[in-house]
C-alpha cells in the first residue's frame, strides 16, 4: 500500500501585520504633524484691548489630525497596492515607454513654441513660463555634475551668479553687447568651474557637498562685500536687454529705427516679453543638443562610468581629474549662459538672487526629475516653478501645500519623476544561429 504524503498549503500573507505596520506608520506621522501644526492651528495670536492674547483652537487642531492620520493611511496603502502590481524593472526601458517620452517630449516642444501665440496678451503666463526655461537650463546644466558625473554640488548658484555679473559689468562698463558677451560670460563661468573643481579632486560625497556649498558662499560675500566692483547690496542697474538683430523693443530710438517700427507695428510692451520667452527657449533647446550629444561622446561615457564607480575608472586607465574638471566647466559653463539670459531679462542684479536656497532649488530640480534624465529635469522644474505659483491662491498654506506636494511625489516615486541610471550607449550583441 502506497503512502501519499499531502502537501500542506502555503500560508497566505498576513493582512493584519501590514495595516498594524500601516497604523504604527499612520500614528507617528500624525504626532509629528501634531507638533509642527500645534503653532500653526492650534494656536493664535489675537489683539484684545492694544495687547495680544493667544488663543487656542483645539477642535481645527483635532481635525487635522484625524485628517492627517486617515490620509497617511490611505496613501500607505496606495504604495503597498502599487508596488504589488507594479512589475519588476527591466535594465533596459521598454520600446513603447520610450516612445512614450519621446512623443511627451515633443508635445512639451510644440506647447512652448506656441504658448504666446495661445496666450498673447498674457504677460503672466508669458514671464512665468521665461522663469521656467532659466530654471530647465539650470537644471540641465546640473545634471551634468550631479545626476551624470555624480558629483554632488551645492554651491551651483556661484557659477549662475559669475554669469549674471559678467555681462551686467561688461554691458555697462565696456558697452558690449548681449551677444557679444554671452560666450565670454560662459567662458568666464567654466573657468571658475576648473577653479573650485581643481581643489576638491579628492573629496567625495559629504565633503565634496560641503566645500561646494562653502565655495557658493564665498562667491556671494564678495559680490555683497567688494562694492566698489560688484556695487553691493545695491547691485547693478541699468543692464540693457537684448535687441533683435539691432531692433530695441523701445517706442522710440535715437540710434535708429525700433522693432515695431522697422516691422511696421504698433508698439506694445508684449514684444519684448515674447522675444525673452523665445530667446530662453532657444538658449534651452542649444543647451538639451549639447548636452545629449556629449552623453554618446567619449567624454559623457566617462562621466557616467565615474557616476558608477571611480575605483574601476582609475583600474581602468581614465583620467579622472580630466573627468571631473570637464564635468565642472560644463556645468558650469551653462549656468553662467542662463546668468547672463538673467540679468539681461531683470535689468538689475544683486547678491540677494544668488543665495544658497537658489542652488537647493536647483538641486532638488535634478533630484526630483531623476538624476540623469533630461525630460525629468523639465517636469520636476515645471513642478517646482509652477506649483508655487497655483499655490498663490491657499495664502498662508501656500508652503505648506507645496511641501505636501512634494513629499507625496518622492513617496510615490522615491527615484524620481524619470530615474535614468542606465548607460546612455550600450554594446550590442550579436545573436548567431548555431547550425
Amino acid at each position: 500500500m502506497a503512502a501519499t504524503s499531502a502537501t500542506p498549503p502555503s500560508p497566505a500573507p498576513s493582512s493584519a501585520a501590514a495595516l498594524a505596520v500601516r497604523l504604527r506608520d499612520a500614528l507617528a506621522v500624525t504626532v509629528l504633524g501634531g507638533l509642527l501644526a500645534l503653532p500653526f492651528i492650534g494656536l493664535r495670536t489675537v489683539e484684545d484691548g492694544g495687547a495680544l492674547v493667544v488663543q487656542t483652537r483645539w477642535g481645527a487642531l483635532g481635525w487635522t489630525l484625524l485628517l492627517l492620520f486617515f490620509a497617511r493611511l490611505l496613501l500607505r496603502a496606495g504604495i503597498d497596492f502599487w508596488r504589488r502590481r507594479r512589475p519588476a524593472k527591466r535594465l533596459a526601458p521598454a520600446r513603447g515607454q520610450t516612445a512614450l517620452r519621446r512623443a511627451s517630449a515633443g508635445a512639451i516642444l510644440v506647447l512652448a513654441l506656441l504658448l504666446p501665440l495661445l496666450l498673447p496678451d498674457n504677460r503672466y503666463a508669458i514671464d512665468t513660463a521665461t522663469t521656467l526655461g532659466i530654471y530647465v537650463m539650470l537644471g540641465w546644466g546640473l545634471n551634468v555634475v550631479v545626476g551624470l558625473a555624480g558629483l554632488l554640488d551645492l554651491g551651483y548658484v556661484a557659477f549662475y551668479a559669475v554669469g549674471a555679473y559678467s555681462y551686467a559689468l561688461l554691458s555697462t562698463q565696456l558697452g558690449w553687447s548681449f551677444w557679444a558677451a554671452l560666450p565670454v560670460a560662459g567662458a568666464l563661468a567654466a573657468v571658475f568651474g576648473i577653479l573650485l573643481g581643481y581643489p576638491v579632486l579628492r573629496l567625495r560625497g559629504d565633503y565634496l557637498a560641503i566645500v561646494t556649498l562653502g565655495f557658493g558662499e564665498i562667491i556671494r560675500i564678495i559680490l555683497l562685500n567688494w562694492t566698489s566692483f560688484s556695487g553691493g547690496p545695491n547691485g547693478i542697474g541699468g543692464i540693457p536687454r537684448p535687441s533683435f538683430f539691432g531692433l530695441p523693443f523701445a517706442r522710440s530710438s535715437a540710434e535708429g529705427r525700433t522693432f515695431h517700427e522697422f516691422f511696421g507695428l504698433d508698439f506694445s510692451p508684449m514684444h519684448r516679453i515674447i522675444f525673452l520667452y523665445y530667446l530662453i527657449v532657444a538658449l534651452a533647446l542649444l543647451t538639451h543638443a549639447l548636452v545629449t550629444r556629449l552623453r554618446v561622446l567619449p567624454m559623457g561615457r566617462a562621466w557616467e562610468a565615474l557616476r558608477e564607480d571611480e575605483i574601476a575608472c582609475k583600474a581602468l586607465g581614465l583620467n579622472t581629474t580630466r573627468i571631473k574638471l570637464s564635468a565642472f566647466a560644463m556645468g558650469a559653463m551653462l549656468a553662467g549662459f542662463a546668468g547672463v539670459f538673467f540679468a539681461a531679462r531683470q535689468g538689475f542684479i544683486s547678491p540677494e538672487s544668488f543665495t544658497f536656497s537658489e542652488s537647493a532649488t536647483i538641486l532638488a530640480i535634478v533630484v526630483l526629475g531623476g538624476m540623469g534624465s533630461q525630460l525629468g529635469v523639465v517636469l520636476a522644474a515645471a513642478v517646482l516653478v509652477v506649483l508655487p505659483e497655483v499655490g498663490r491662491q491657499f495664502a498662508d498654506y501656500r508652503m505648506l501645500v507645496f511641501g505636501a506636494a512634494m513629499v507625496t511625489i518622492m513617496a510615490v516615486k522615491p527615484t524620481g519623476l524619470l530615474a535614468r541610471r542606465e548607460p546612455t550607449v550600450r554594446l550590442a550583441t550579436a545573436h548567431k544561429s548555431t547550425p
